[in-house]
């Protein structure tokens, strides 16, 4: 089983260390999965302009590539202007409609307060719906308080929000791989 782990930002690194913890705590639930980190800044995803996928650079057929192939994602993006970023958003004009279908796709998020913890929830979450993703019930929302200096986080609740939500992932893919 191959989960992707998707950090949509392209400056800063919260996104980026939440996303890699939700990947290392899917590995030490399974020993199995692999996993993969796909942080956008390592990449030049063309910006969609409706042109169908061949006519677009090699990262952006790459970074689509990953998301599609993948049996599961986690999709990290940070809160800004209350808003999921620009750069994911383009990510997910990418796809095509059915490009999540089958796959158990969650949220993380990571913002400067709680005033925006329920963008996952109204605009992340429908994107990845009519992608055909299925969104477990469960997401990660972090807030800048949780980490320190180095953006390592300090806060355990979030680290055991973080292990109980990649359970969740591991355990609803795992079921839905089992019926097919």
């Amino acid at each position: 089983m191959k989960l992707v782990g998707l950090s949509g930002n392209l400056a800063g690194w919260k996104t980026n260390v939440v996303v890699h913890k939700v990947l290392t705590a899917a590995k030490a639930v399974d020993k199995d999965i692999k996993t993969e980190l796909v942080d956008l800044r390592d990449y030049e995803v063309e910006f969609v302009n409706g042109s169908p996928l061949a006519y677009y650079n090699d990262d952006t057929w790459d970074v689509v590539n990953k998301i599609t192939s993948a049996d599961l994602l986690v999709i990290g993006t940070p809160i800004y202007q209350a808003s999921i970023s620009g750069a994911l958003k383009n990510v997910l004009d990418h796809l095509p409609v059915d490009a999540l279908k089958g796959k158990v796709t969650g949220m993380v998020a990571t913002a400067g307060s709680h005033n925006h913890f329920l963008v996952p929830e109204y605009q992340l979450k429908p994107i990845l719906s009519y992608l055909k993703g299925i969104v477990p019930a469960t997401s990660v929302y972090i807030q800048d308080d949780a980490f320190d200096d180095v953006n390592e986080i300090v806060d355990e609740n979030v680290s055991e929000r973080i292990q109980k939500f990649a359970e969740e992932l591991v355990s609803l893919q795992k079921s839905i791989s089992e019926k097919k």
